[in-house]
């Protein structure tokens, strides 16, 4: 099923006259003309939501909306990726979808706001088991999935990550009456050629040996759909110390500490049981990490297998130029000798992790 929203104009929510608060209207004057007429859908609350199979919709004749806004916050729609694939449909190529939302740390701030310590200890816990615990969990947000849950609770990232995921760009964002408005212009089509993960153990595409791909298990430390904007938080951010992205923040509190301690890694016991990695060598990267390095280096380095502990943890780089030194000269060592090498790369990391107390990222 899909939404039909009713996106389709009508006298009521569309052209001339439109009536937006102040606030709001100003922030999406920075991105469309509100006055264009037969241009621009307002959604301003739930029940002008509708639901219709897929089969049933009726395609628009014309090339597309050049703008939705939707007032209703996304925490409260019902399968919110179909919310934005049907607005995708009807917007033409460069047309935008304004909306809103109340981020995961607006709504602790707001709960722990609500009451007097320490009942707003108290409260902020059962929130929390209730609504980002429990619902988490495969079996519960698989009934989720299927009800449609509302008051859902939803990180600034996991909002942006949707948006790319359904074919949209990142355009700019504001903080307007408690709520995190952001404004997104449509690049493409809906792309869910994998399926995110949204539970605590993950599953994640990387390249292996020959360039094969493989499934790597993790421990999540990302917010979910943080998959989809590794490219904007590249280009945004680019890398900090150590070669990992600077400032990354998709990564959750929790998940900084698994990270810092490698915990993060132990489900790739699994891969090693199964063959998919060695104990040592370098890393199954993402594509997109893969593309950072040129071509020539992409094909030598997918020669070999990917290992669970790798070179970085022996020598520390500071840029792609580094990371692409320190893997040659492993990769040309383990050609020459394999065993020896492996046994002494394995040594020297081990003994920055213990001794030397090298910490990840």
């Amino acid at each position: 099923m899909i939404y039909e929203q009713t996106l389709t104009p009508d006298n009521d929510r569309q052209g001339r006259g439109i009536r937006i608060p102040g606030s709001i209207r100003k922030f999406v004057e920075k991105w469309v003309k509100i006055n264009a007429e037969e241009d621009l859908v307002l959604v301003k609350k739930a029940s002008e939501l509708s639901f219709i199979h897929a089969v049933n919709r009726k395609r628009m004749n014309n090339s597309g909306l050049g703008c939705i806004v939707c007032l209703v916050k996304i925490n409260d729609i019902p399968h919110i990726n179909a919310f934005f694939k049907a607005a995708n449909q009807k917007l033409r190529n460069g047309g935008f979808i304004i909306g809103c939302l109340e981020t995961q740390c607006d709504r602790k701030q707001r709960l722990m706001a609500r009451q007097r310590w320490p009942l707003n200890i108290i409260s902020r816990f059962f929130a929390y088991f209730h609504k980002e615990f429990w619902t988490k969990l495969p079996i519960v947000n698989r009934y989720y999935h299927l009800s449609g849950e509302t008051g859902r609770v939803i990180s600034e990232i996991e909002a942006y990550g949707r948006l790319f995921s359904c074919g949209f760009a990142l355009s700019g964002t504001k903080k307007i009456g408690g709520k995190h408005f952001f404004a997104a212009q449509k690049t493409s089509q809906p792309d869910f050629s994998h399926k995110p993960s949204t539970g605590p153990l993950i599953c994640l595409e990387r390249i292996g040996q020959y360039g094969k791909p493989v499934k790597v298990y993790k421990v999540r430390t990302m917010h979910p759909y943080s998959e989809y904007i590794q490219d904007f938080i590249f280009r945004q951010n680019g890398f900090g110390s150590g070669c990992k992205f600077k400032d990354d923040p998709r990564v959750t509190p929790l998940g900084r500490f698994l990270r810092k301690y490698w915990l993060d890694e132990l489900p790739m016991m699994v891969n090693l049981v199964k063959g998919d990695v060695k104990l040592f060598g370098v890393r199954p990267v993402s594509p997109h990490y893969l593309n950072l390095f040129p071509e020539d280096f992409k094909k030598y380095r997918c020669q070999f297998k990917p290992g669970l502990i790798p070179p970085l943890y022996v020598e520390i780089p500071n840029s792609i130029e580094d990371i692409m030194a320190i893997e040659r000269r492993y990769l040309e060592a383990y050609q020459q000798r394999p065993l020896l090498t492996d046994l002494t790369y394995t040594y020297k990391a081990l003994y920055n992790i213990i001794v030397r107390r090298v910490r990840s990222k």
